[in-house]
């Protein structure tokens, strides 16, 4: 009897430690040796709101590493706590801040190839200096007669003042321009938004199957209810997507993707007072002194100016209206005939977002001879197909998967970046290009880092079976904001997916087109799909990439 129940009890034990495994198997040290690549999202039932409903559990030690580093290294610098409700009066107003041009090594002369050096000094609405850093500043040094225009490198003191380092690249007048883009308290508010509200721009998708329909909501991650969800994630690249399950059909009857609105009421009455335009929002300081210097001519011996490191330095500048590239590669202008032939027996391929599409739309445009096929798809999701059979070029412009925030896109036409480069050959008449940021700017930054980890998955999986393929990225740009943008896809999210996209893709033989510095360096006003002549700039350095300078 003895030997039974003892037996009995080890049978008991062994089940307790089966059911004790399976339901910890999330916390076990010996988990992230599990090969599959999938990210699934999972859904926390705390009721502590000051945490993000959507959390995550990465199953690769390596990618969970890289996530944290990454994090830390663009982490934003904390805006002290003010009590609540947040007075606007202690923020910082650009009205009561100023900058000032500090003298050089020889006093107030300069010549090319130095650096200018600006002091910026943040006070708040009763013009008290601020204390503290946090605020989201950009510097930028133009002359609009010479058309020349080149970004500064703002560097937080964290005590209120900042400073702005220009290289001087051009002989001529040099005129500073300093902007708050937003104060160091706003940035706190968007960054609770991210992890609080992440569905403040929520999707849905219509089920269809004869004549029974009903449409649901979608997104990454859902919030907890007692409807059963549809799960989408994405088999290849683990790219998470959930809807609610309908009612009365299947999960498999799901027809397409769409917006489905925004929320509103998202800050008081305080919080509000935080995102002004002409106060608070994107407003320029003035100058204590002169705000221009003037460049005298390069001195006999002066080092050049090198290309930007990775952490400082601009990639470029404007001269006459036209880009000049820092490093990587010599930017020259293309005209019709040359952009052909540049282009001849070459297949280009275009996924990402609108301002990707964009691309697409110029060389259509500059090229007669190349024709659009129309596969009768929405007008601003595509997919779209040009070629030109004299020249056997060959064009394709595709969205990237969801989130996506466009017109309603068929669920059949919903491809993931990976995916896409997963099926190409590539080689050296292949040219890539992607661009993903735009519809990113209401989530935590673990969901870009994920999507950009299965991305450059793919390209290094391209790269490995023909290092001869050319693989451009181009970053995200400044725009014009108002609340609604800010709220919902602001400059300093667009930013720090740069930072992401930087780190993500150092060391890979893969070329970067700096739209953020050639929007900001620009005259021109700032816009979501940048105007024409920066535009024209881009291609001039994509096609350089494509067919660059011999020697260069």
């Amino acid at each position: 009897m003895k030997a039974k129940a003892c037996l009995s009890f080890l049978l008991f034990l062994a089940v307790f430690v089966l059911i004790f495994v399976l339901w910890h198997m999330d916390d076990l040290e010996f988990q992230p040796k599990v090969k599959s690549t999938i990210i699934m999202p999972r859904v926390s039932t705390d009721p502590d709101m000051n945490r993000s409903f959507c959390t995550f559990q990465p199953l690769s030690l390596k990618d969970a590493l890289e996530e944290r580093l990454i994090l830390n290294s663009t982490a934003w610098p904390e805006t002290p706590l003010l009590p609540a409700p947040i007075s606007l009066e202690q923020t910082s107003d650009p009205a009561h801040s100023t900058f000032t041009i500090l003298p050089g090594r020889k006093g107030r002369q300069w010549h090319v190839g130095d650096q200018l050096e600006v002091m910026i000094q943040t006070s708040d609405f009763q013009g008290r200096p601020k204390k503290s850093g946090g605020d989201f500043l950009l510097a930028r040094l133009h002359n609009l007669k010479l058309e020349a225009g080149v970004v500064g490198q703002v560097v937080d003191h964290l005590n209120g003042s900042y400073s702005a380092v220009f290289s001087l690249l051009w002989e001529g007048d040099a005129q500073v321009e300093v902007t708050l883009v937003h104060p160091g308290e706003a940035i706190s508010v968007l960054n609770r938004l991210n992890r609080e509200q992440p569905d403040r721009i929520y999707f849905k998708s219509l089920f269809r199957s004869g004549s029974l329909s009903e449409t649901t909501l979608c997104d990454v991650c859902l919030r907890p209810t007692q409807q059963p969800q549809c799960n989408y994630t994405d088999l290849r690249t683990g790219e998470p997507w959930f809807c609610y399950k309908p009612k009365s059909l299947s999960c498999d009857t799901r027809i397409n993707h769409y917006m489905g609105g925004s929320k509103e009421n998202l800050l008081n009455a305080n919080e509000d007072k935080l995102f002004q335009r002409g106060v608070n929002l994107k407003v320029s300081i003035q100058a204590s002194g002169p705000a221009t210097v003037t460049v005298l001519p390069q001195k006999e011996g002066q080092l050049k100016v090198k290309s930007r490191t990775v952490t400082s330095g601009p990639s470029g500048y404007y001269y006459q209206g036209v880009w000049r590239a820092l490093g990587g590669t010599t930017v020259r202008e293309f005209n019709e005939s040359a952009i052909s032939q540049c282009l001849k027996g070459k297949a280009v391929h275009m996924n990402g977002d609108s301002t990707v599409r964009q691309w697409f739309e110029f060389l259509n445009a500059a090229l007669p001879d190349l024709k659009e096929f129309d596969l009768h798809s929405p007008k601003q999701a595509g997919p779209y197909i040009s070629l030109d059979y004299a020249n056997n070029i060959l064009l394709t412009s595709r969205f990237h998967g969801p989130p996506i925030r466009i017109v309603v896109v068929s669920t059949s036409e919903l491809r993931y970046i990976a995916n896409e480069l997963d099926g190409l050959i590539g080689g050296p008449n292949t040219v890539v290009i992607f661009g993903i940021w735009a519809h990113f700017g209401t989530f935590p930054m673990e969901i870009y880092i994920r999507r950009l980890q299965s991305i450059r998955r793919a390209v290094v999986r391209l790269l490995d079976r023909a290092p001869d393929t050319l693989v451009v990225i181009r970053t995200g740009n400044p725009k014009d904001l108002n609340l609604f943008v800010s709220l919902t896809n602001s400059d300093w999210h667009s930013l720090q997916c740069n930072k992401v996209l930087r780190a993500m893709f150092k060391g890979l033989n893969v070329h970067l087109i700096d739209a953020w510095e050639m929007t900001l360096a620009h005259h021109l006003p700032h816009n979501l799909h940048p105007p024409p002549p920066i535009i024209k700039n881009m291609i001039n350095h994509l096609l350089s990439y494509i067919c660059p300078v011999k020697g260069s």
